[in-house]
């Protein structure tokens, strides 16, 4: 399995640089792009709130164009490159600095701490819930009306648009699993907790639809029990915490249900698509494709983001992590790489990619099912 990952892995990078070269250039594949999430997603959205979650400092950003811009990571966010292989000019703004962007290309909502659950993260500070994303999307979506003329208009436009939704981690590591500072596992077995976020997180994917979304990239958990602070925290000697590990994997198999319901239950008006970042960890993982797979590169504090100002390591691209919960660059890429374009590792999208959802037309399924209907 291992040389199998490495395969099609040095063919990937192979299309990531020639991507990279080319995409960037030729338009975009969709109108526009929303994003969802939390810290693995944010571009800056947290820098002004009263947070320990904050990556506006160095070292993050030693490897991005701008400097330190709030990204909890060295370079670009998966969604970063996600973007550029689509073939955005720009980074897609955050909702915090969108005055003067282009808003017909997208709004980045994400916010470091944020999980589905409104309290998730509140030990730390202000954070933007999920709830609270989807209100500053139809602040957006009523600005992009005016802008076009009206409501109609912009929801021609917006069913174009790609709506990444990556979100979810933060209430177990931030909420399920801190029984210090939230009542949730006492009240809930960690199945009830894994269908209670589910419900409310397909309530949400329900009021995007209402407001315009159709095509949804809907995100798994990765290996959360593998991050350096987690077992940093539970002391297991560099072994991964696996009851986290396993909440994830619960989470995965109920978020891709939710996928299937929604593409047999929304008239074929919609299509979702699941991505198995667990299950491509795991591959990644045994591949040993990194030299430093569970050690931060930067000098973590005690809430694992890097001490400001510390110099990092030189070896950024053989570490997994840049700081002791966040990917570095070169994980980012990767999984951008994989998750954009999988025809030959379908395991890790489901039931297509990125690049096959952004050229889905979804009215022409609708024609079909109103010509067999007929």
């Amino acid at each position: 399995m291992a040389s199998e990952t490495k395969k099609w892995l040095v063919m990937f990078l192979f299309f990531a640089v020639n991507c990279m070269q080319h995409c960037v250039y030729g338009g975009s594949q969709v109108p526009c792009l929303f994003i969802f999430g939390d810290s693995l997603s944010d571009s800056g959205n947290n820098n002004k709130l009263p947070t320990t979650a904050k990556a506006n400092f160095k070292p993050y950003g030693i490897d991005f164009p701008f400097g330190p811009t709030g990204r909890f990571t060295n370079g670009r966010t998966e969604i970063d490159l996600i973007t550029l292989f689509l073939g955005f000019e720009n980074f897609i703004p955050p909702f915090s600095n969108t005055g003067g962007s282009d808003i017909l290309k997208g709004t980045n909502y994400a916010s470091g701490g944020a999980g589905i659950r409104t309290e998730t993260g509140s030990h730390a500070g202000c954070s933007i819930g999920l709830e609270l994303q989807l209100k500053h999307h139809r602040i957006i979506v009523s600005e992009i009306a005016t802008r076009l003329g009206s409501p109609e208009l912009a929801q021609q436009y917006l069913e174009k648009c790609l709506y990444y939704v990556n979100i979810g981690s933060n209430d177990y590591m931030g909420n399920y699993f801190l029984p210090q500072f939230y009542p949730t596992s006492t009240m809930y077995s960690i199945e009830q907790y894994t269908e209670v976020l589910i419900e409310e997180l397909a309530q949400k994917l329900q009021a995007l639809h209402d407001i315009g979304a159709r095509k949804y990239v809907l995100t798994g958990l990765g290996l959360i029990g593998c991050t350096p602070g987690m077992i940093s925290s539970h002391g297991t000697n560099g072994s991964c915490v696996e009851e986290q590990n396993v909440a994830a994997l619960k989470f995965n198999i109920k978020l891709k249900a939710l996928v299937d319901q929604f593409n047999d239950g929304l008239s074929g008006d919609s299509k979702f698509i699941f991505i198995n970042t667990q299950a491509l960890a795991v591959d990644l993982s045994n591949a040993n494709l990194f030299l430093v797979p569970r050690s931060p590169c930067c000098s973590p504090g005690l809430t694992g983001e890097c001490i400001p100002d510390q110099v990092p390591c030189e070896n950024r691209n053989d570490h997994v992590f840049f700081d002791a919960f966040h990917p570095s660059e070169a994980w980012n890429l990767i999984n951008a790489l994989v998750n954009y374009n999988s025809t030959n590792t379908s395991a890790f999208t489901y039931p297509m990619d990125i690049k096959h959802l952004a050229h889905y037309e979804i009215k022409k399924e609708l024609e079909q099912l109103t010509h067999k209907s007929i």
